[in-house]
């Protein structure tokens, strides 16, 4: 889709992560500069090991970079402290997992409600219905998880996301547990998010994912090595092949 020239809605500026072992420093992220475009929909894809999860977490203000800058629909994460930074996340960003994180006691409207619950916060029932809408489940929100697919568990964890309509979605693998044909249905959800003004940031191993976006960013060594715009599966994959033989 035709990006406004707007602030983007996530910017990463020379960012470093360095983990401390006993076996030794271990730099996750070397200097990573990136911009991450309002409606955009971006696959992070490379080489296990390459610093694609940490660049998520950063992004997200899940981890704190030890250098460099993060923002946020124009906020700098290193200026909120650690309160500030979670009330943030709360009403700016939502998060898509591998694992669903649902609660097999409560209906699919109480795993969406849940977080606001947690936070103290007033739930708006008809927002709650409106997200599990938006994934297609309204008619099943009184169901519990284990009465529900993999791919319906997934989708309420999408709406469980929505719920607040935040600007950012991150999502780490959300098609990884997923057989191909209930994978693709959350990717065309996903897809719908981003051509609906929200931005979506997936972390994945698989081109076909990656090819759902508009842009598949690599990492390799804890760099950005280089990016495919509105790729197919088949030119993502060579490229990761390509990665892989370094």
């Amino acid at each position: 889709m035709t990006q406004t020239l707007t602030a983007p809605a996530v910017a990463l500026e020379n960012v470093i992560r360095t983990y401390r072992s006993r076996a030794g420093d271990v730099a996750a992220l070397r200097g990573v500069t990136h911009a991450f475009a309002r409606g955009s929909f971006t696959a992070i894809m490379g080489p296990s090991g390459s610093g694609k999860s940490t660049l998520l977490h950063v992004a997200a203000g899940l981890d704190r970079p030890d250098r460099g800058r993060v923002t946020v629909a124009g906020t700098a994460l290193d200026s909120l402290g650690e309160t500030a930074l979670t009330e943030f996340r709360r009403t700016s960003m939502a998060f898509v997992f591998q694992a669903y994180n649902l609660l097999d006691a409560l209906t699919a409207y109480d795993n969406v409600a849940l977080p606001a619950r947690l936070a103290g916060l007033p739930v708006d029932p008809a927002a709650v219905l409106d997200a599990l809408d938006r994934v297609g489940l309204r008619t099943l929100a009184k169901r519990r998880p284990t009465e529900l697919s993999g791919g319906q568990q997934q989708r309420v964890a999408i709406a469980r996301a929505l719920y607040g309509v935040p600007g950012v979605i991150f999502a780490d693998e959300p098609t990884g547990a997923l057989d191909r044909s209930t994978g693709r249905e959350v990717l065309t959800l996903l897809r719908a998010l981003a051509d609906g003004g929200q931005t979506v940031v997936m972390v994945t191993h698989d081109p076909l994912a990656a090819s759902y976006a508009d842009e598949t960013l690599f990492l390799a060594d804890g760099q950005t090595v280089g990016r495919l715009h509105r790729a197919d599966a088949d030119a993502i994959a060579r490229r990761m092949t390509e990665l892989e033989r370094r």
